[in-house]
């Protein structure tokens, strides 16, 4: 997501991972039930979340992005997403759901070319800060993912069925008096939603989020306002392991009390295979 000077990327990042460890807004019982292990079913998925993260950069997969801002229309972008020398590149391969031209083509090539030169020219020193800025981002997931726990009450309401599969219904709001230790995790005092869980795995199928007081990211300098929503699903690739296929994000937010932000970013993550290193290493095995 690209904010501009509005909203730092770092802060839209961080905002995203927070939905997506902390997402979930009010459902209604839907009859009687004996509840289930609440404390049981988060610890569960928050080990099968754990066990996807860390198999997820053996994938490729492609990624559309729609991006929809209110004075600039939408645009829309393709990307072949997969790993180089550590850490991602995103490959172009269509705008606006239409196929490159040849001669976009061959310059997304060159561009190919040129980084794979570049990581594999580049000194041990370049390498490790590349990857680690990657891996850091990683570990900010494992950050939120534990801090969700700390700073959310979950409550069982229901049972459904989702996308053919069995699920608990999970709603969450901030625990009372919670205080983040950390800057970016101050938003998941004003976030409240609901989670599908999926009873025989205890994947999560579906999260939706809202913010609904307003939080800053920056003390006075940004803030998030009621209204930013979030939306996950979430399927299976291979085996026991779950990656997202469809995340939303609509972004109610504003810089220095005056610039304002609305930006509805709505991505699809799609053909999900095995990058030829991890098959290499899966055959070495």
């Amino acid at each position: 997501m690209e904010l501009g000077i509005r909203i730092s990327r770092q802060d839209c990042y961080v905002l995203r991972k927070l939905f997506v460890f902390a997402g979930m807004a009010g459902l209604s019982w839907t009859a009687a039930m004996p509840e289930p292990n609440v404390p049981k079913i988060i610890e569960r998925s928050a080990q099968e979340i754990t066990a996807d993260w860390n198999q997820a950069p053996d994938y490729s997969f492609v990624e559309r992005e729609a991006v929809s801002k209110h004075d600039s229309g939408q645009s829309v972008k393709t990307y072949q997403v997969f790993q180089i020398e550590g850490s991602p590149y995103n490959r172009l391969t269509a705008v606006d759901d239409q196929p490159l031209s040849a001669g976009q083509r061959a310059e997304e090539e060159q561009k190919l070319r040129n980084e794979n030169q570049k990581r594999q020219q580049e000194s041990e020193r370049e390498r490790a800060r590349r990857v680690e800025k990657y891996q850091k981002e990683r570990r900010q997931d494992r950050a939120l993912m534990e801090g969700m726990v700390d700073a959310l009450d979950f409550q069982f309401v229901g049972q459904e069925t989702m996308d053919g599969r069995d699920c608990w219904v999970l709603n969450a709001t901030p625990k009372p008096g919670y205080q983040p230790t950390k800057r970016e995790l101050k938003v998941l005092a004003g976030m409240r939603g609901r989670l599908w869980i999926d009873k025989a795995t205890s994947h999560w199928v579906k999260v939706q989020a809202e913010v609904f007081q307003t939080v800053s990211l920056y003390v006075f300098f940004a803030k998030v306002r009621p209204g930013t929503r979030f939306l996950l699903e979430q399927k299976p690739v291979a085996g026991n392991l779950w990656l997202p296929k469809h995340l939303s994000t609509h972004v109610n937010a504003s810089a220095f009390g005056f610039i304002n932000e609305d930006l509805v970013d709505d991505e699809t993550y799609s053909n999900y295979q095995l990058t030829p290193e991890a098959l290499s290493r899966l055959g070495s095995r």
